[in-house]
Order: C-alpha cells, then sequence, then structure tokens
C-alpha cells in the first residue's frame, strides 16, 4: 500500500490549524512567523546535560504515568530535595529503609513501587557510566532513525522506562523521538502501517520505516512529524493567529 505523502499530511494540518505559517509556530519550526529554529538546537544540548538531569527526567515521567501531571510539577522541588538533586551516586548509597521513608514523605508523591524505581534507573546509568560515556551522551549518540531500539533498551534495562514513558522522558529531555500518542496510533491505523498491537516488534519496525520515509522527504526532526500527524488528525482543530 502506497501512504499519504508528506506534502498531502502537511497541507492537512495547515488547513486545520490556519496556515503554514501558523502550522510552523504549532510544529516549533517558526517563533511567531519571525524566526525559524534550529532543528538540531535540542539534539545537540543532550549530550551537554549531567546524568543526574537524566535520572530526573526518567523519575518525573515515571511518576506522572497515570497521574495528574499538575500535581507531580508542583511536587517537584520536593522530589529534588528528597533525592539529592538526583545524584546518582547518593541516591545509589540509599538503603532500603531510607527509600521506604522517603516513600512514606507526604511531601512527594506516595508510591513506594515507583520510587524503587529511583534508584534501579541511577543502577542503569551507573553501569554505563563505567564505559566511560555519560548516559546523556549515549542517548544524544542514539541515531534516530533506529529511536525504537533506544526505547527498547530503556525498557530493557531500566525501571517502568516502557510503553510512551521512555519516549516522553526522552523528549522531556530533548532527543528527537516520535509519540505514539492515541491520534498517531489511530493515523497508523488508518493508513494500514500496523494492524497488530502497538508496541509488538513488527509494529514498531513499521512505524520507524514510516517515520524514517517522512523524514527523508521533509527533513523534518521525529518529533515534528508526530505532532504534525496528530494535527492533520484527529478532533483538534485549534488554530494559531500567526499574524
Amino acid at each position: 500500500m502506497t501512504h499519504e505523502p508528506f506534502k498531502a499530511l502537511y497541507q492537512r494540518a495547515a488547513d486545520r490549524k490556519g496556515g503554514e505559517i501558523a502550522l510552523e509556530v504549532l510544529l516549533g519550526k517558526r517563533i511567531l512567523g519571525k524566526k525559524l529554529l534550529d532543528d538540531n538546537a535540542a539534539h545537540e544540548s543532550v549530550a551537554l546535560l549531567t546524568d543526574d538531569r537524566v535520572l530526573a527526567a526518567f523519575t518525573k515521567q515515571i511518576f506522572k504515568s497515570g497521574f495528574v501531571w499538575r500535581v507531580v510539577e508542583n511536587k517537584w522541588p520536593d522530589f529534588e530535595e528528597a533525592f539529592f538533586n538526583f545524584n546518582i551516586e547518593k541516591v545509589l548509597m540509599m538503603p532500603e529503609e531510607m527509600l521506604e521513608r522517603k516513600a512514606a514523605d507526604p511531601k512527594i508523591i506516595r508510591n513506594y513501587n515507583k520510587v524503587k524505581t529511583i534508584k534501579d534507573n541511577a543502577q542503569m546509568i551507573f553501569e554505563h557510566q563505567l564505559n566511560g560515556k555519560s548516559f546523556a551522551q549515549f542517548i544524544a549518540d542514539w541515531p534516530s532513525n533506529d529511536i525504537i531500539g533506544l526505547w527498547d533498551f530503556l525498557k530493557k534495562n531500566g525501571a517502568r522506562l516502557g510503553g510512551n514513558t521512555g519516549p516522553y522522558a526522552l523528549r522531556l529531555l530533548g532527543k528527537d523521538t516520535f509519540i505514539l500518542s492515541s491520534d498517531v496510533e489511530a493515523y497508523l491505523r488508518a493508513q494500514q502501517i500496523i494492524d497488530g498491537g502497538l508496541q509488538s516488534k513488527k509494529s514498531l519496525n513499521a512505524i520507524q520505516a514510516f517515520f524514517n520515509d517522512l523524514q527523508q522527504q521533509s527533513g523534518y526532526t521525529l518529533t515534528q512529524l508526530s505532532r504534525l500527524i496528530a494535527f492533520a488528525s484527529g478532533d483538534n482543530y485549534m488554530q494559531v493567529d500567526a499574524t
């Protein structure tokens, strides 16, 4: 089956969002119709992050999963204080009883199973640091044309980083990745790009190939392309005044 070309997808999204300039504002390609953004800027900045920020991003997204995001954001300063600003070595030195006490602290979200992931993911990061490279550099170096491979690595080696949690955490860090939102999934199924389970190996390979093809056609980032698909489909017709 021949899939919808980028130009048709882009035009439909532009029609729904009030024109091409308005669409590019929403995609982050343009600021108020005046300045084009450097698509590679966010990606390049990932390597400059310290690994405590990587652990913080993983933790924040894990706690946001299935919970009210606003509550997590409001409590985040207390998370930072409780877990030593996510310093990898200090987190790994926390004994089990300390983790239990932290998980019972009303200043943070009291969920012991999620609190345990902080130490587990710190261990994953620390083990990778033994190779002489920061985990942030490792993420930055991973090729975008196999972003599903990075998802799989986080799922297998980390704690609670499967599904969309890992991809959203990567997006939070500035790593270019598409997100399999409900609108994106619906589009992929309508285009018969996938017909089975969303997270199956077959489906993920087909999705990656589709996004790689769109990227070659357009030069847009994976982040921009997944947003473009969402803007071109679903129920959201909100427009932007870019005049």
